[in-house]
């Protein structure tokens, strides 16, 4: 995940550059890599009718919009490429509505992704019309951008409110309040320019299922967790793929001795290496503790709090905000010290200074491998899988502890294994109005952004569909 050991020049913004001929490329490739590669064999939407009115309303220039959409795994983007390119059509073609082709979204992404998905990430992005931003400073151009495009643009925009996705199907992170200061941004912008348009976000819900639990695999997982944790493995506790209620027990009790096992061994790294004083567990702070205690939630906080204050401290930060506020600043700080105006300065650094610099960014990436080891867990809490054990939820943390193991050995977690075909549900919640709520931006911007945040994440919440049962 680490960007570079080396120097570089400054991170460059990759102007967005719509070529609707590459776009018609993805669109129809899109659904065979869907069903061969992510192993997304079906897609349904629930309201697509929601957006088709949304977009006939944006195509008559009545209304602005931003889709802003849960981002719980990295197969979202090609779940709103279906939905655009195929569901709402189609949706639209039964309702007797025509819409301008090509039916699309500008979108807001991390500028980071390029650096380690590889370059081409960043220019496909923009041929698709994507805007990148910086998340860990003011990035003024970024925000120009896709300001701009939101006001502008021949597209609706769409913006993931959480950041990051979280990797779990059934919460949702705490949302980040730029979208909501987007939103109202876009309604000062029409008002400037004597624009009648209104401005809405539309929320959408995206969740996945297993077509079949993949408990067999589940299981392969754990027991190679085991493995590379020194525990023993406990196959024979149950046949491999067993689903009887004392088999999915038994896997608990597995996931929670192997979640045991990785966070005291990460504790004592801390403890041994920095001096961090992390409290001292003892046996009835079990995970997996009856009755339930907070105990999990309580170290990883614990935990959490003194990685970060590793990275800070070498970075020379205050702890402020949230984890995920912090982590966005470290970020930003280790690619300062990476990606440097000097190195592309005029005149060039001499050899020495190069390899000076070099050292600094090996430095820098050491610090961020901290504030990635949280980003793994910022979402974890203690009862997820006890409060509902489906194999969603069982796949989900299984994958979290497999993306921490592989973050400490060095590894790049991405492209997870596929552990089964799925099918993904997304759903088109009630628009919400931003221009009803210029008034109260006026009066108290502060406050407006936070209701207008905490009531998209309301919405986000309500779409969450029930599990299956076990």
């Amino acid at each position: 995940m680490n960007p570079s050991t080396r120097a570089q020049p400054p991170l460059s913004f990759i102007p967005p550059e719509l070529d609707t001929r590459v776009l018609a490329l993805v669109r129809l490739g899109l659904p065979y890599w869907m069903r061969w590669r992510e192993q997304v064999q079906h897609v349904e939407v629930v309201n697509a009718e929601g957006l088709v009115q949304l977009f006939k309303a944006f195509d008559a220039g009545e209304t602005r919009f931003l889709l802003a959409f849960r981002h719980p795994s990295p197969l979202d983007s090609f779940c709103i490429g279906h939905l655009l390119w195929y569901a709402v059509p189609q949706r639209a073609r039964e309702l007797g509505v025509e819409l301008k082709r090509p039916v699309h979204v500008h979108f807001i992404y991390d500028r980071g992704i390029p650096l380690w998905a590889g370059a081409w990430v960043g220019k496909l992005y923009a041929k698709l019309g994507g805007t990148p931003i910086q998340r860990g400073k003011v990035d003024r151009q970024g925000l120009r951008s896709a300001r701009h495009l939101l006001a502008n643009g021949q597209f609706p925009l769409a913006a993931a409110p959480e950041g990051g996705n979280n990797g779990h199907t059934e919460i949702v992170s705490p949302l980040e309040p730029g979208v909501s200061q987007m939103a109202f941004w876009c309604v000062e912008d029409l008002h400037s320019q004597g624009r009648a348009e209104q401005m809405a976000i539309a929320p959408l819900g995206i969740s996945y299922r297993y077509i079949t639990p993949p408990w067999r695999e589940l299981d392969r997982w754990l027991d190679r967790l085991e493995q590379e944790t020194s525990l023993a493995p406990q196959k024979h506790l149950y046949p491999p793929g067993d689903t009887s209620k004392t088999a999915i027990e038994q896997r608990y009790r597995r996931l929670s001795d192997l979640g045991e096992r990785l966070l005291t061994l990460i504790e004592n790294y801390y403890r041994r290496v920095y001096r961090v004083a992390l409290p001292v567990v003892d046996s009835s702070d079990r995970l997996d503790a009856t009755p339930p205690t907070n105990a999990l939630s309580n170290r990883l906080e614990a935990l959490m709090n003194a990685a970060l204050q590793v990275a800070e401290s070498y970075f020379q930060l205050q702890p402020k905000g949230s984890s995920i506020d912090r982590c966005r600043r470290i970020e930003q700080a280790g690619w300062e010290h990476i990606f440097r105006q000097d190195v592309a300065g005029n005149p060039r650094l001499s050899a020495v200074e190069l390899g000076l610099a070099d050292r600094e960014a090996e430095e820098a990436s050491l610090r961020m491998w901290h504030m990635r080891l949280v980003e793994s867990f910022i979402a974890v809490t203690g009862q997820y899988v006890r409060q509902r054990p489906s194999a969603e939820r069982f796949a989900e943390t299984v994958m979290i502890l497999r993306d921490t193991v592989c973050l400490i050995q060095g590894k790049n977690p991405f492209p997870r294994p596929k552990l089964g075909p799925q099918r993904a549900v997304l759903t088109v919640g009630e628009p919400i109005s931003v221009s009803d709520r210029w008034p109260a931006y006026k009066a108290n911007r502060k406050q407006a952004v936070a209701q207008l945040t905490a009531d998209l994440q309301a919405s986000l919440e309500a779409m969450i569909p029930p599990p299956p049962s076990v």
